[in-house]
């Protein structure tokens, strides 16, 4: 069955007959509602990014299709993404490699992409305050990361005093640990900090204590499976469960790793699997293709796109991550140009 056939609301909307209005004045309220049509919201997403985005118009022009195919990911580092004209509140940059173009995504309303990260991440976790202690050295160093700011809202959110951000501080986040009273713990890093973290660690995490990577070894580590670090970050930091949080500059919107070894997605986030040479051509449940994603909270941007990344789908909508499809880098903007 064609993807956007199987995901998209008929083409009338006869509950809405200004578009651009009702998404303006309720898409917030709409994409966070239990009786909102997904299917619905998917299609007024699309036309209001056809008809207001004008990468996204011409990549559909160019492949001859009414229906909303998944942008190339990598037309974020080439394109400014905006579906209209509006002054953004921020950019997120991608940390990318050296000498690579970095993807910019332009953010319209903060508030958003705060409530999503918050009721994102209550989805799948307790709702209690936690101690939320962050290990995010070269994001930080960065200064404009979409995920640096996550764990901000969430600090601001429902952080207990003497939540915050680590650099290569080890002692002082070690302390920050033995220090806990029954406090339930959120440690959150990137792959390669917590492993070195993990080395430096001596004992056990606290009960009650989550611990997040959020992968990315950076060229600082080689390269492991997921089942292999999370295996040594269980081992060093003594803990039975290692969570995942997956997410991009080029989303507003995460999906979790949970004890099932397996990513679930909020209700407004959608993962769609296609063949990785065919990307219009869905594959079976089970079998490995190419993640594609229907990211609700990019309103304001592009909500299809087209990942990087390889995974399959399970019958209860919940997916894997297994890698990254070799030849990543402009395998899909230049459509736009050869064709003109």
């Amino acid at each position: 069955m064609n993807t956007y056939h199987s995901l998209h609301a008929p083409k009338t909307l006869p509950l809405y007959a200004n578009i651009k209005d009702f998404m303006i004045s309720n898409w917030q309220k709409k994409l966070f509602s239990t009786h909102s049509d997904y299917h619905v919201l998917a299609q007024v997403a699309w036309q209001h990014q056809y008809s207001q985005n004008a990468v996204c118009q011409r990549f559909a022009d160019v492949l001859q299709t009414q229906e909303a195919p998944f942008l190339p990911i990598e037309c974020f580092k080439h394109f400014d993404l905006k579906a209209g004209e509006w002054q953004e509140e921020a950019i997120f940059e991608s940390s990318g490699t050296t000498g690579q173009q970095p993807s910019r995504h332009f953010v319209r309303d903060l508030a958003l992409y705060k409530r999503i990260a918050i009721e994102g991440f209550f989805r799948f976790f307790p709702k209690k305050e936690y101690k939320i202690l962050a290990l995010l050295p070269s994001y930080l160093e960065r200064g404009n990361s979409s995920l640096v700011q996550m764990v901000r809202f969430w600090i601001e959110s429902f952080g207990l005093p003497n939540s915050g951000f680590y650099l290569h501080n080890f002692e002082e986040l070690a302390k920050a640990i033995y220090e806990t009273e029954g406090e339930p713990i959120l440690l959150i890093g990137v792959a390669y900090a917590l492993l070195d973290f993990a080395e430096y660690f001596d004992g056990n995490m606290p009960p009650h204590t989550l611990v997040m990577e959020t992968g990315g070894m950076k060229g600082r580590k080689a390269e492991l499976t997921r089942e292999e670090l999370h295996t040594e970050l269980q081992q060093g930091l003594g803990v039975s469960h290692i969570y995942s949080e997956y997410g991009m500059t080029e989303l507003m919107s995460q999906a979790y790793f949970l004890q099932d070894k397996r990513f679930h997605a909020p209700p407004w986030l959608k993962i769609v699997i296609s063949d990785i040479h065919l990307p219009t051509q869905t594959v079976p449940i089970g079998t490995t293709g190419r993640i594609n994603v229907i990211d609700l909270g990019n309103i304001h941007t592009c909500s299809f796109i087209s990942t990087d990344d390889l995974g399959k789908m399970h019958p209860d909508g919940s997916f894997e991550v297994l890698g990254r499809i070799d030849y990543a880098e402009m395998r899909g903007c230049n459509l736009m140009y050869i064709n003109d």
